[in-house]
């Protein structure tokens, strides 16, 4: 059974979720406010968080920020009556999974869940398999399996769209991506249009990983295309 949390101040949108993800087998529980939420979040396991953005206590991208700096992995789905471009790219960009505005449509938010669960799913089978379990080149490690990026003796905190941009790349050194491609593969097709947010992982991430990020060694630019990882390491 799947468990989810839903962090969200109005009762009629609480209890219309409720019976929804039941009707899908899941186990929910509910946090009235962003204080609330974040620590029930951080102390227990959950397939899947639902949070709101005006939210009393601690606002919801804040929450979804705190949850993502502690480590945590779990998808995030964002209810929102912001429907500015900006609010939805820089939810994407904090670290949630997929950004539904206000009011929405009940068939359309069950079809959202049921590809974040699948998702997650797919990506905890593609962890498990021995060949692509570990990559490694030169000091940079990913275990694919943990979900665990070392530099050196470093570990390196990424979030789960980074980490999963680097281990698309790592995979197949070489290889070019557009950004186009890159985003349908790690976001969905839902969010054509919104390249630039590859953008901005792609330099957050060189950040992390990059010693000099205007000569990057592992992740490369392949002009008037995207991005490709370093095939000569």
């Amino acid at each position: 059974m799947k468990k989810v949390l839903i962090i969200e101040d109005d009762p009629r949108i609480v209890e219309l979720l409720e019976i929804h993800l039941s009707d899908l087998g899941c186990q929910t529980r509910k946090a009235g406010n962003g204080r609330e939420g974040l620590e029930l979040a951080l102390k227990e396991n959950f397939d899947l968080l639902i949070l709101d953005l005006m939210l009393p206590g601690i606002a919801g991208m804040d929450v979804c920020r705190r949850i993502r700096q502690a480590g945590s992995l779990t998808p995030i789905l964002i209810l929102s009556a912001r429907s500015e471009e900006v609010d939805k790219v820089l939810g994407l960009e904090t670290g949630a999974e997929d950004y539904m505005t206000k009011p929405f449509g009940i068939r359309e938010f069950i079809a959202r869940v049921k590809v974040i669960f699948r998702r997650r799913e797919e990506n905890s089978l593609a962890g498990a398999r021995p060949a692509n379990a570990q990559l490694r080149y030169g000091e940079l490690e990913i275990d694919t399996d943990m979900r665990k990026v070392t530099l050196g003796q470093s570990r390196v905190e990424l979030s789960p769209k980074e980490f999963e941009l680097l281990s698309l790349l790592a995979a197949s050194p070489g290889k070019s991506y557009s950004r186009k491609q890159l985003l349908n593969l790690i976001w969905g097709y839902e969010f054509e249009g919104y390249e630039h947010t590859v953008n901005s992982h792609i330099n957050r991430l060189r950040g992390k990983i990059e010693a000099d990020i205007s000569r990057p060694r592992y992740i490369l630019t392949t002009w008037g295309v995207g991005y490709r990882f370093n095939e000569e390491l």
